[in-house]
């Protein structure tokens, strides 16, 4: 090989190095640059998750967006966003305020006990019920239960009073209450199938649109504020009062859990 040649060579096989070396520095460099945009992307992923949690934490709660909505009273409420529910004769003299919250135990168990000697004495015509709907008990486990169930209740009054009275009596039943620690009247399939056990509600296509829509949803939310509110004292429930008056089995704290204390304490209210 002459010298010529073998000095050709040389420089060929440097600058083949060359080049090749510069591609892999090419390589390299687009390399570093797709790993620190991966990067740059995952944190900001990472920084917009976050971003979106904070403003879903802070955003309010679909029920608490309800607070200044426009209220669909229903049908046989009267008052300010029909939040005054008056059941029973109208000739009836006195009224009796009965303060519930739906997933209450101790309304399920006054209704359990008590219910059949409210419904007789509304039809004597002894008393008219107001009825205040509170949802207190889902604020402390951050349920929907209570206000789900009083804005279903809502559906039913627009049915009518009657039908009102018998799905509350059917919701506090022994076979539909759930434990106050299961919030199982959040689910609308769940109240629309107690509802079905209410003669006038079964198989009822209003009742349940009504239901599912949350037409009373507003209404539920204005008739807890109503409780919460309340000039009576009334800070838990069942809560009863007549002319003003806080009703208690021993003029205290004890509420009315039982068809002879129910009978004295408000017989003598009615003659008071």
């Amino acid at each position: 090989m002459s010298k010529r040649n073998s000095q050709a060579s040389k420089t060929a096989a440097r600058e083949k190095l060359r080049v090749e070396r510069e591609r892999q520095a090419k390589r390299d460099k687009i390399k570093r640059q797709a790993i620190v945009a991966g990067s740059l992307v995952a944190v900001l992923a990472i920084a917009g998750g976050i971003g979106y949690a904070v403003v879903q934490n802070n955003k309010p709660s679909y029920w608490e967006g309800l607070k200044d909505a426009k209220v669909v009273a229903p049908a046989n409420s009267t008052g300010t966003k029909g939040t005054t529910v008056v059941i029973g004769k109208a000739t009836a003299k006195k009224t009796l305020k009965v303060y519930e919250d739906p997933r209450c135990p101790v309304c399920a168990s006054f209704e359990q006990t008590v219910g059949a000697t409210v419904k007789k004495d509304l039809a004597d015509g002894k008393f008219k019920i107001q009825y205040v709907g509170a949802t207190f008990i889902d604020s402390k486990d951050n349920g929907q239960g209570s206000k789900n169930a009083l804005s279903a209740l809502g559906a039913a009054l627009n049915v009518s009073p009657e039908a009102f009275a018998e799905y509350k009596s059917a919701l506090y039943s022994a076979k539909w209450h759930p434990e106050e620690t299961t919030d199982k009247f959040k689910d609308d399939a769940y109240l629309i199938k107690v509802a079905n056990t209410v003669s006038a509600l079964k198989d009822n296509t209003q009742f349940q649109d009504a239901v599912k829509k949350g037409t009373y949803d507003a209404w539920a939310v204005a008739m807890s504020k109503t409780f919460d509110d309340n000039k009576d004292g009334v800070t838990g429930t069942p809560g009863f009062v007549m002319d003003g008056k806080q009703l208690t089995a021993d003029g205290q704290s004890t509420p009315l859990l039982t068809v002879a204390d129910f009978d004295r304490v408000v017989g003598a209210a009615l003659k008071g």
